[in-house]
């Protein structure tokens, strides 16, 4: 039986804005990606999210991003590889504190927006991350984008990794996410997302924005919480995945038995 983790970057609410519909989504999907604090989330959001993550019985995920509220961590920023593994460390120690006053432990850690996709193509930012993450916890798994620098990075000093593929969101020849300032970026169309997951899952394809086929390797596979149709999504989503006879397991279960 094939085996796959569907994950949700979560609690990235802030103060008195509401972000997504977590409360609905937790219950559908085995994993989560926390915010922590940078580029959204606040204490009291991280206490509650880490909380129902817990009571739900899924794998719980650091979700760090640039110090860029007002961006929603989403624009590129300058950053030494140094600073980049000061921002891992600060966001996973924060969330860390929550986890272990909540009684549970961070599974794995998936950086956030602008973060995640620079140290896709970026070796030494790639390293950087992989490297923080290895001192805080060696157990720790990396989150990254299939056949990105992030997997080499984490593979090349022994990191666990897992694979990751979207699916609200087209794919350029490369295999990067297509930027969200082009027009068909982030996927809507629920019919269209979940016929790109199954085939994903069953065939290691997906057809990018130029339209050729691309191999892909899901591990996990992500809907982002702040998409309007995130709850329809993780619900047809696992349906679907389930009626084609995958397990939608946590990403540990996945790795354990990849």
């Amino acid at each position: 039986m094939v085996k796959v983790d569907l994950n949700c970057d979560l609690g990235e609410s802030f103060g008195a804005y509401t972000i997504g519909m977590d409360e609905k989504v937790i219950p559908l999907i085995s994993s989560c990606n926390i915010a922590c604090g940078y580029h959204a989330s606040d204490p009291l959001v991280m206490q509650k999210t880490v909380a129902m993550a817990r009571d739900a019985g899924i794998g719980i995920g650091a979700h760090p991003g640039y110090p860029d509220l007002m961006g929603f961590g989403r624009r590129n920023l300058n950053v030494s590889p140094a600073e980049a593994g000061a921002y891992i460390t600060y966001q996973l120690g924060a969330l860390h504190a929550f986890a272990k006053a909540a009684g549970v432990r961070i599974s794995h850690v998936k950086p956030h927006g602008a973060f995640y996709n620079m140290a896709g193509k970026d070796y030494a930012l790639a390293l950087a991350i992989a490297k923080a993450v290895q001192a805080f916890d060696p157990s720790l798994i990396l989150l990254g984008l299939y056949g990105s620098e992030s997997i080499r990075a984490a593979e090349d000093i022994g990191l666990p990794a897992a694979r990751e593929v979207f699916a609200d969101r087209a794919y350029m020849p490369d295999g990067s996410l297509m930027p969200r300032n082009q027009e068909g970026a982030v996927i809507h169309d629920e019919d269209e997302a979940i016929r790109r997951v199954i085939r994903m899952v069953k065939e290691h394809k997906v057809t990018a924005c130029d339209g050729k086929d691309i191999e892909i390797v899901p591990d996990s596979i992500c809907v982002h919480g702040d998409n309007v149709k995130a709850l329809a999504f993780v619900t047809q989503i696992r349906s679907a995945l389930e009626a084609e006879g995958a397990a939608v397991t946590p990403l540990s279960e996945v790795l354990r038995d990849r």
